[in-house]
């Protein structure tokens, strides 16, 4: 069967709309495999690649219980279009930010490149009055500027003194939190923190996973979004939360060649549109235009489980740094052995983690 094209089907029924999945595979042709509520499912291949890319799932005019019932419990990421966000999506202009949000000092990520890495901190951190960096960030070549004048800038908006307070834009930035209405999806005991985001045409950052759900607003511009299932994890070439691989469209696969099997998530966030980030889903994000965005956090698991005196809210929970530390230990141990007692024990070390651990299904093969 032939490629049908595009599809869009009546969201009201819990269907989907203009959404394909795509496999990259070894062939140029396109095959309906398989059609099911609330999903349908497209294989694209290309010759270049074993990389499977599946086009994010795009769900128009959903309420909190659809949401909770028939996506939310899915664990996976989805776009929803057409939600009441507030008047920020008419009346965010750049003269409107640079006034209403005031001239309060913002730290700033520049960087003479797009392409953001945090690992190796191709960037520098910049404080600038609030009005000053969002004129900076609309414009693709400064007049006034740290590195060139091609510069890029990105905001993650920080707590008034970061050591001890979280993100909230209604403290700090509450004029321009008036004109947000976020979604009600969740409990609002569980909320956590609401970062402002703003970044540059072309900014990319790091691909990376947060420990708690998410919610990412979209007010201003375009974005394009990559995800990678948790399941993934072992492909990535993990550096604590972040992977190594900076150039995930273009990467050095004699360097990485597991990565050039990742299954993959992508989609494109338009003006008002809401991504739904599960918790441990790493994801990439490139501003296609300048952008402006809002990112909702909220504790899904136990508060226990979380460390308290984390207020940016990516440390990893406290039974998984626990066990860090005791591997680290272990670690630390088998190295008082020859070098053959140390590889074969630390092999029986993983095969414990895999036979314990994990869900022998998904394992890597």
């Amino acid at each position: 069967m032939s490629c049908p094209g595009p599809v869009s089907v009546c969201v009201a029924c819990l269907n989907v709309t203009r959404v394909n999945v795509t496999l990259k595979h070894t062939t140029s042709t396109c095959t309906l495999v398989s059609v099911s509520k609330p999903s349908i499912v497209l294989l694209r291949t290309n010759m270049n690649s074993t990389k499977m890319q599946k086009d994010l799932l795009v769900v128009e005019d959903v309420d909190g219980d659809k949401f909770q019932s028939s996506f939310y419990q899915k664990r996976e990421p989805v776009i929803l279009r057409g939600l009441d966000i507030g008047q920020c999506s008419t009346k965010w202009t750049v003269d409107y930010l640079t006034e209403a949000g005031g001239d309060n000092s913002v730290k700033i990520h520049v960087a003479e490149t797009p392409q953001m890495d945090f690992l190796h901190k191709n960037f520098i951190y910049r404080t600038l009055p609030f009005s000053d960096f969002v004129r900076r960030a609309a414009e693709e070549k400064h007049n006034d500027f740290f590195i060139s004048e091609t510069e890029s800038y990105y905001l993650r908006a920080l707590g008034d003194d970061p050591r001890k307070d979280i993100a909230d834009i209604e403290h700090q930035f509450p004029k321009l939190a008036e004109d947000v209405t976020l979604p009600d999806f969740f409990p609002r005991e569980k909320f956590f923190s609401s970062v402002f985001r703003i970044a540059s045409k072309r900014t990319q950052l790091w691909t990376h996973y947060d420990v708690m759900d998410n919610f990412l607003i979209q007010v201003i511009g375009r974005k394009r979004v990559v995800l990678f299932s948790p399941s993934e994890a072992d492909k990535l070439y993990l550096n604590g939360d972040k992977s190594e691989v900076l150039d995930i469209d273009d990467p050095d696969l004699e360097k990485y060649p597991l990565f050039g099997h990742c299954e993959r998530y992508e989609g494109t966030l338009e003006p008002g549109d809401v991504l739904f980030i599960p918790a441990l889903w790493f994801h990439n994000v490139i501003s296609l235009e300048f952008g402006v965005a809002i990112n909702v956090f909220w504790k899904h698991l136990d508060d226990k489980l979380y460390d308290n005196k984390d207020t940016y809210g990516n440390r990893d929970p406290l039974p998984a740094m626990r066990a860090f530390q005791i591997l680290d230990r272990s670690l630390k141990t088998l190295e008082e052995l020859p070098e053959e007692y140390r590889e074969f024990y630390a092999k029986r070390l993983i095969l414990r983690i895999q036979s314990k651990m994990l869900n022998q299904e998904k394992q890597p093969p």
